[in-house]
């Protein structure tokens, strides 16, 4: 339950139901002091409670020496005991100072199993000796006994029931132990505690219209009532991972003035059962007594999955009595509650139908990745808390990030700061910003790695087939970077710079596509005759374009236009809706179209061998080649241009000069990755 702002029930004229008012002669505390809470108290007198039964028993259990009787008796003669107490089995006594007795620690002594020490004659005897002892004889007392044995229990007891038991209690609200288990575990959240509103939502305008429209249907419902219009039950927020389906949420939570519970789909499952339905009914029981307001599920497919399609085998599912209490309380709504629900998934095929249905999620909100307008709005949103520099052109970098998400765009601009940090700079530079989007999708560029001459001769080689092919075809997406630096897990990478997103891909491309990816291969074979393992991603994603093409795409004059892909609902089974000798025919078509291909990439390329031959050389001695360069390499001009060991040389010969400063790096980047290094952008 939110706290309230105003006063509580009976702290003011006319407010709560206590008539009497208050004392003014009560002494109130400051209002910037702080009372201890009723539970701290507690703990408090616990503590003291503890520590003064402990000093109590440190006292008691101050063991005596234990002696024996012919000792005792020498003590007796000797008179050297200062005081005795008789007991009705043992003796307890003090010793005093003596010449022929030293005091010793510890001073007090016990007699154990005295039979005589009752004897009335014995103790005449004794208080006889010792005169100036003081002697004292206790009758037993059994009932004293007891309680002394009997009090360390009870002391447990009555811990167990005052702070164990009871602290329970008053969590579970009078649920017994288990009470608190059923409680939702929902976070409240107003206006006051949201830093973000819609000002930092960027790149998905249609999501965001939608969403004001439940904002301002909450702030004003008559205006949309007047025409028969009802609130939405509930809203459905899809997307990929990262598109900012949470950080909507919140801005939700900064614009609305209502109550804003969230929760996690994970929250509601716990090992009991029926905890989840106990804490569904909890968290709509808590809205609808906030109303209006704003209920927030994460991650809804945690408890939302297709009722019935468990393999487990297993007769009782806690899901789906979770799911099921959700949609009991979504369909049990009043027009006037004023409560929405909201929930968020990157799973939407997997969710049970019912629950998807108008009526419970009347809208579902598409949070896609965003395109290049999106992505350069996203950009400036994250731009403004850090120093940029003159020559950073976001425009280009939006272009350079096809198929980022927001949390990426986000992470590589933190990135570029960090980058810039650590060079000391002033300011965040371009190639800092191109370094960041490459760490962040590929990895961190490996420039310390020794490789073997031989392999980077190779790798050379395999990333100027593709940049040759890339630059030769008119259909390919235009040449950015090439480089044979090492980064993540590849050993080189050759980049590409979209002109534009394709919401499309043509057959054209397709194939340019798939022939770029040739180009690694190829020159290999050309220039060393053998052939690697560097490949690997490349024939990865030449086969499932082609695979795509074919089955799914009907680019096949002979399959024709027949979809052979999987059908929906097939859970991953892999089960073909066609026969054995039209699967036979796919794979013959598909093996057709790779082999033609490859026969007019290497045609392409024995063309200009020339040209391949030179812009591997230059990647040898420069690393990373942009695509003016290598454009510069197609005319047959020459670059001349120093390398980064010359720069790194003249700067060591600079007076005053340090090593590692700010290592002026090139940053291979941009949104295509070849296959001999990295992946292209898969398509469909």
């Amino acid at each position: 339950m939110p706290e309230s702002n105003g006063d509580g029930n009976g702290s003011g004229k006319g407010k709560g139901n206590d008539p009497k008012k208050p004392d003014p002669n009560k002494k109130t505390p400051p209002p910037n002091m702080k009372m201890p809470s009723r539970g701290v108290a507690t703990w408090m007198v616990f503590l003291a409670l503890s520590l003064l039964l402990v000093v109590v028993f440190a006292k008691g259990f101050d063991s005596p020496k234990q002696i024996t009787i012919n000792e005792f008796e020498t003590y007796v003669e000797d008179g050297a005991i200062e005081k005795l107490v008789v007991k009705q089995d043992h003796i307890l006594g003090v010793l005093k100072p003596s010449e022929r007795h030293p005091i010793t620690e510890p001073r007090r002594f016990e007699v154990l199993y005295i039979k005589q020490a009752m004897d009335r004659e014995w103790l005449q005897n004794i208080r006889a000796k010792l005169p100036d002892a003081e002697v004292k004889v206790e009758a037993p007392s059994y009932w004293v006994e007891f309680l002394i044995a009997m009090l360390p229990w009870l002391f447990i007891f009555l811990f167990i029931y005052l702070f164990v038991f009871r602290q329970i209690r008053s969590a579970g609200g009078g649920g017994g132990i288990l009470g608190n288990f059923g409680r939702s575990r929902h976070r409240v959240t107003s206006k006051e505690h949201v830093n973000v509103s819609f000002a930092d939502v960027a790149g998905i305008q249609e999501a965001k219209e939608e969403v004001q429209e439940l904002i301002e249907f909450l702030k004003n419902p008559k205006r949309f009532q007047r025409l028969g219009g009802r609130i939405p039950r509930g809203v459905l927020l899809v997307g990929p991972p990262g598109c900012g389906k949470t950080l909507m949420a919140k801005a939700i939570a900064g614009e609305a003035d209502v109550p804003f519970f969230s929760i996690s789909g994970s929250d509601f499952v716990e090992m009991f059962v029926g905890v989840g339905a106990s804490r569904v009914r909890d968290l709509f029981k808590q809205a609808k007594d906030n109303s209006p307001c704003i209920i927030f599920l994460d991650e809804i497919d945690a408890v939302g999955r297709r009722r019935g399609g468990n393999f487990g085998g297993g007769g009782h599912d806690e899901r789906e009595q979770t799911l099921n209490a959700i949609l009991v309380e979504m369909d049990g709504f009043d027009t006037s509650d004023q409560v929405i629900v909201i929930a968020a998934t990157n799973r939407v095929d997997v969710l049970d139908p019912a629950l998807i249905r108008p009526g419970r999620f009347d809208r579902e909100v598409s949070v896609s990745l965003p395109d290049v307008q999106g992505r350069y709005e996203i950009l400036k949103v994250h731009a403004r808390k850090v120093r940029l520099g003159p020559n950073v052109d976001m425009r280009r970098l939006a272009r350079a990030t096809p198929m980022f998400s927001g949390a990426e765009l986000a992470a590589i601009i933190n990135e570029s700061a960090i980058i810039a940090t650590m060079g000391n700079k002033d300011y965040i530079e371009m190639v800092d910003l191109e370094e960041a989007r490459d760490k962040v999708r590929w990895g961190r560029a490996h420039r310390s790695r020794q490789v073997d001459e031989h392999d980077k001769k190779v790798t050379a080689y395999h990333e100027a087939g593709h940049a040759i092919v890339q630059v030769m075809l008119k259909d390919a997406d235009p040449l950015h970077k090439v480089s044979i630096l090492s980064r993540g897990p590849y050993g080189g990478a050759t980049f590409s710079l979209p002109e534009r997103d394709r919401m499309v891909y043509t057959k054209e491309y397709l194939t340019a596509m798939i022939q770029v990816a040739f180009g690694g291969r190829i020159a290999e074979d050309m220039f060393f005759g053998e052939i690697s393992s560097g490949a690997a991603m490349d024939i990865k994603q030449v086969t499932a374009i082609a695979r795509q093409m074919v089955k799914e795409y009907g680019m096949n004059e002979s399959l024709g236009f027949v979809y052979y892909g999987d059908e929906e609902g097939d859970m991953g089974l892999g089960r073909q809706t066609y026969s054995s000798q039209t699967a036979n025919q796919i794979d013959q078509e598909i093996k057709k179209l790779i082999d033609k291909l490859y026969e007019q990439t290497v045609k392409l390329m024995e063309d200009n061998r020339k040209i391949l031959e030179a812009i591997a050389e230059a990647l040898l001695k420069y690393e990373t080649l942009t695509g003016d360069d290598v454009h510069a390499l197609v005319r047959g001009e020459t670059l001349e241009r120093p390398t980064i060991s010359d720069i790194l040389d003249s700067e060591q010969s600079k007076p005053g000069s340090a090593i590692g400063k700010a290592k002026p790096a090139d940053s291979e980047s941009d949104a295509g990755l070849d296959l001999g290094g990295g992946s292209l952008p898969a398509p469909g």
